[in-house]
């Protein structure tokens, strides 16, 4: 089994910047590629940046040439690097490990707020 945890999270002014990191533990080796949802207060969950085993990457258009998502193998770590936050951004985000299976975290809240 995998488990994920997510770290990185808090409270940060517009114009800001955090780095969210995804750490796995258990069989590591299930995992292939790493992905950050994020869900705000009545929305859906949706997703934000992905990282595939080849580390090819792909962001929401909401967040692209702000965040910047990437893997440290060595860790079995991922982050997700967030740049120029804005308040929209605000949400529990959460890590999606994939591969043979798929696996979460339990969320990292993220606020921008002034």
């Amino acid at each position: 089994q995998v488990q994920l945890a997510e770290s990185g999270g808090g409270l940060v002014q517009p114009g800001g910047s955090l780095t969210l990191t995804c750490t796995a533990s258990g069989s590591t080796a299930l995992i292939y590629g790493m992905a950050w949802y994020r869900q705000a207060p009545g929305k859906q969950r949706e997703l934000v940046a992905l990282i595939t085993v080849n580390s090819n990457t792909n962001y929401a258009d909401s967040v692209k040439g702000r965040f910047n998502i990437s893997r440290n193998k060595a860790r079995n770590r991922w982050n997700l690097q967030m740049n120029n936050l804005k308040p929209e951004d605000k949400a529990v985000y959460y890590c999606n490990g994939r591969g043979r299976g798929e696996f979460w975290g339990q969320g990292t809240q993220v606020t921008v707020s002034s």
